[in-house]
């Protein structure tokens, strides 16, 4: 059994970074720390496979001069004076070589007295999620379905920044994760979630479902071409509201004035009323964390407000070029420039029980998720991908004979635009290449939404 303890010692951390920091040749310098320390018991064919530990950290540094910036990276402290030196190097070079001044700053000093948002980030369940207690829930799986296949884990999350104007920030947070496939014949049925807290995930339910599900959709038919009500499981759901951020809501692009907070405007409705989706580093789902990779306090944004369109995520470049404050999302991910990203996406929850959302249809489908998910039309918030797994026909407010996986293309605004009802239960999924990146999201209903390949 591991110490569960931070990748970095958290003693004086921030002290070490600020004097490296402070060495640096250039006008101005930013540290950031990206660490991970994680445990994952994954498990098939009747086995538990692959148990590993996994610690991860990244030390970023970006150094200005004269307002260019440039980038370094290493893994471990040891390398970091050695990083700071090559960032500051290379942004000298990039300010003589450059014929005006630049642009780029770090967060100001007046940050540094300014608070994170208050967030509830370390749980003592988390702890306790050891080897052990994951071993029984992965045996628990297997034993009720002999083609379980899947993942628990937890892990400590560490991040920390400093900068040369005063910015000191740092948290710990710990993270559990699940993921299940179960298979009946060729009946499947697949859960996922992550929070902060083991406890939230209620797994033991999670595996029974699952399986009850996986059961259930044996003997599988097609899905006819049509238009349908529908009733999202939260993880279709939430694999919708990932694409928000690419309809205009990421700072750069309402920089670029691309997308709906250049047309049709903010406060313009495109949604059902019920529908609100925010970036909310306060709320007690997904993985929150107060503060961006430039030490500003993260604000909750509401990209859909009331059914409105609301307001962009920025960083400091792009909240500059919109005349504005940062919201705190600055982000790094590898091979891609930096930019600002919706990180803790979550579609705030209704009063429903999926039960009773399913109730309300006389015909429809039932869809748990959605798999290869693209962006297709970005002005009209059209996306295509395929439908899977534990997926039903509704007949008179039930759930009826299962279907296949069927082919999509449809405009994720317009089915915004139709809800008319949400779920209570919130589920939580990973957002590709964002780091602790979180779509939240309850079932939800509704209606017009077309099967069919495109055309």
């Amino acid at each position: 059994m591991s110490s569960f303890t931070a990748p970095v010692a958290s003693d004086a951390l921030l002290e070490t970074l600020q004097k490296a920091a402070a060495a640096a040749d250039a006008d101005a310098v930013e540290i950031a720390l990206l660490g991970r320390a994680g445990e994952y018991t994954r498990f098939a064919g009747g086995r538990i496979h692959q148990p590993q530990n996994i610690t991860e950290t990244q030390f970023t540094v970006r150094a200005i001069v004269n307002g260019h910036p440039a980038r370094s990276a290493c893994g471990t402290l040891d390398g970091l004076a050695s990083a700071v030196s090559r960032a500051a190097v290379l942004a000298r070079e990039l300010a003589a070589r450059a014929a005006s001044p630049g642009h780029a700053a770090v967060a100001s000093a007046g940050l540094a007295a300014a608070s994170s948002p208050d967030s509830s980030v370390w749980y003592e369940e988390t702890e306790a999620f050891d080897a052990g207690a994951r071993a029984s829930l992965a045996a628990s799986a297997m034993r009720q379905n002999a083609g379980a296949a899947g993942m628990f884990g937890r892990a400590v999350t560490q991040m920390a920044v400093v900068n040369s104007a005063g910015v000191a920030r740092h948290t710990l947070a710990t993270e559990a994760s699940g993921s299940l496939t179960a298979t009946v014949d060729e009946g499947t049925s697949h859960w996922i979630d992550l929070h902060r807290s083991a406890s939230a995930l209620g797994v033991e339910q999670a595996i029974e479902r699952t399986v009850r599900e996986a059961t259930a959709g044996r003997g599988r038919g097609p899905l006819a071409d049509g238009h349908y009500t529908v009733v999202l499981g939260p993880q279709a759901a939430g694999e919708l509201i990932g694409f928000l951020p690419d309809f205009g809501f990421a700072g750069e692009l309402a920089a670029a004035g691309v997308g709906l907070l250049a047309t049709p405007g903010p406060g313009t409705p495109v949604a059902a009323p019920m529908v609100t989706v925010a970036d909310d580093a306060t709320a007690a789902a997904g993985l929150p964390i107060g503060f961006d990779l430039e030490g500003t306090p993260k604000s909750r944004v509401a990209l859909l407000d009331a059914g409105r369109v609301g307001a962009a995520v920025t960083d400091l470049t792009t909240a500059r070029a919109l005349g504005t404050a940062s919201t705190g999302h600055a982000h790094v991910a590898r091979e891609e420039p930096p930019r600002p990203v919706a990180a803790n996406l979550r579609l705030e929850p209704g009063d429903q029980t999926e039960a009773e959302l399913i109730a309300g249809v006389e015909r429809g489908v039932y869809v748990q998720r959605f798999w290869y998910t693209r962006l297709v039309d970005r002005v009209t918030g059209t996306i295509t991908g395929v439908s899977r797994d534990g997926c039903f026909l509704i007949e008179n407010g039930r759930l009826g004979a299962p279907v296949a996986g069927a082919r999509f293309t449809h405009s994720v605004l317009d089915l915004l635009s139709t809800v008319d009802g949400l779920g209570r239960d919130l589920r939580s999924q990973p957002v590709m290449n964002v780091w602790n990146g979180a779509a939240t999201a309850p079932a939800l209903r509704g209606h017009n939404f077309r099967f069919g390949a495109a055309r």
